[in-house]
């Protein structure tokens, strides 16, 4: 088996400057932030975190000899807007907080960014429970002799992901789990990551008053999205079109969308929501908002809504700035991406530094961020041009060991057989437990080590669907 990298100590920065998205449906102007922690994730499900349901216990072996009983299984998620989602976890040292909040990733983006066995991971979810439902099946397939339940099945399947995802020395206290996770080591193969569920690039534009301003290219595994009426400051008649210019209420994938801004449109923004219902797929990651906590990998999906936002800025001269943010787990940071689509060059500050984007142009700059703290990432330019992007860089396992080690997971805080959604897939699930005070303390030790005298995190009560608050 491939080695999974490790986190080291990663660079000392807890606070960064650079710029963000506006959130579905928001109204922003030209001298207001807008601060988001969903620009560097435009698109797909967004969900709460429910606990650890269907599981039996695992063993797990620590790189310094410790041995740890812990709970292993699947996971509940309900999704913002309706749906629920049953996940693995692929971060195996990290604990999970209770209630804490999720959002669909690419593997890129997540701590599967650098695993060569990824693949083999999304094999394993295609092909054991709760994917394959036939218990039967499933313990013939594996040699199983005396059979599978859907406890031991999940305890199994998750054993055996968590040899990839966290190259960990587990095995199953249960023998036919033990049993079923060795047979899906041995069998899985690497296949291709998952296509998102919903996902606009980019996620924002420029332009001039008077123009179309795009394209913006959805990305979906659903059949068709909605499309809402643009939103923002100075909005007035702006339309979305097609590349024909005819307005446009619905679109599917691969459809190129425009902002239709009639000549004379006084200098503004507006954004416009896209929004489906599909079944997210099995294999896509997701990393959590605003806190640490475990990162999980889909399993399974009832019919959920998704969303995704993108934003256009016009004016009739000048610089025309359009800003968007995507995490960069290979780097370490964030990608921070200007383009000026204006007719004078834009000059702005990011992270301490002065840069500049001549008309026509477009530069990404990577803004390093300490893996697993909060960031606060802000651009600043003329004329009170000001956009804001919070979040939490989650790209990486930990075997540090001390505070920072394995949590056991024992479900108790949701008991098992629990669903997320009453009258819909019936959704098996495993462990949660919460640790947000060894959360913040490790993240306090953080920064006193790192002399940073400030960490930001901006916390908000949930909302509805595709809002990405955290909790």
């Amino acid at each position: 088996m491939t080695s999974v990298r490790r986190r080291v100590v990663s660079r000392l920065t807890a606070a960064v400057l650079a710029p963000g998205l506006i959130a579905a449906g928001a109204l922003t102007g030209a001298g207001t932030a807008a601060a988001d922690e969903n620009a560097a994730q435009p698109g797909g499900a967004s969900a709460t975190l429910d606990g650890l349901k269907t599981y039996s216990q695992a063993l797990l072996v620590e790189p310094d000899g410790e041995k740890k009983e812990i709970g292993a299984g699947l996971f509940e998620m309900t999704v913002d807007g309706g749906g629920a989602l049953q996940t693995y976890c692929i971060d195996i040292a990290n604990p999970t907080v209770s209630k804490s909040r999720y959002k669909e990733v690419g593997w890129d983006a997540s701590s599967l960014n650098d695993n060569a066995d990824a693949g083999k991971i999304l094999w394993i979810l295609q092909n054991s429970y709760p994917q394959v439902n036939d218990l039967a099946k499933l313990g013939q397939a594996a040699g199983v002799a005396g059979g599978l339940t859907n406890e031991t099945a999940a305890a199994g399947t998750q054993v055996a992901i968590w040899r990839f995802s966290d190259d960990a020395d587990v095995t199953a206290k249960d023998p036919a789990a033990e049993q079923l996770a060795d047979y899906l080591e041995k069998a899985a193969q690497n296949v291709p990551e998952p296509k998102a569920s919903l996902h606009l690039t980019p996620a924002a534009v420029s332009g001039k008053a008077g123009d179309r301003l795009g394209p913006v290219t959805v990305d979906t595994n659903a059949q068709a999205v909605s499309i809402s009426t643009p939103a923002g400051v100075t909005a007035g008649d702006v339309k979305v079109v097609d590349g024909s210019g005819k307005p446009v209420t619905s679109a599917a994938d691969g459809s190129e969308l425009y902002f239709d801004v009639p000549a004379g449109t006084e200098p503004g923004e507006a954004s416009v929501s896209v929004q489906a219902r599909t079944t997210v797929p099995v294999g896509r990651a997701f990393t959590s908002v605003g806190v640490k906590s475990q990162t999980q990998i889909l399993a399974g999906s009832s019919e959920s809504t998704v969303t995704a936002t993108a934003t256009a800025r016009w004016a009739d001269a000048g610089p025309i700035p359009a800003v968007t943010a995507e995490k960069n787990c290979a780097e370490g940071g964030v990608d921070v991406t200007v383009a000026n689509e204006g007719d004078k060059p834009f000059a702005f500050s990011l992270a301490g530094e002065s840069h500049e984007i001549a008309a026509g142009g477009s530069q990404t700059i990577t803004v390093p961020v300490q893996e697993d703290q909060a960031y606060d990432i802000t651009i600043t330019g003329p004329d009170g041009f000001e956009k804001n992007f919070t979040g939490v860089l989650d790209c990486e396992t930990d075997t540090t060991g001390g505070d920072e080690g394995t949590t056991p997971q024992t479900g108790d805080d949701t008991p098992a057989g629990d669903t997320a959604d009453e009258g819909g897939t019936d959704l098996a699930a495993t462990g949660s437990n919460s640790n947000t005070p060894l959360i913040i303390g490790v993240a306090v030790a953080l920064v006193v080590v790192g002399g940073v005298a400030m960490l930001l995190v901006r916390k908000r009560k949930p909302s509805a669907a595709g809002s990405g608050s955290e909790d």
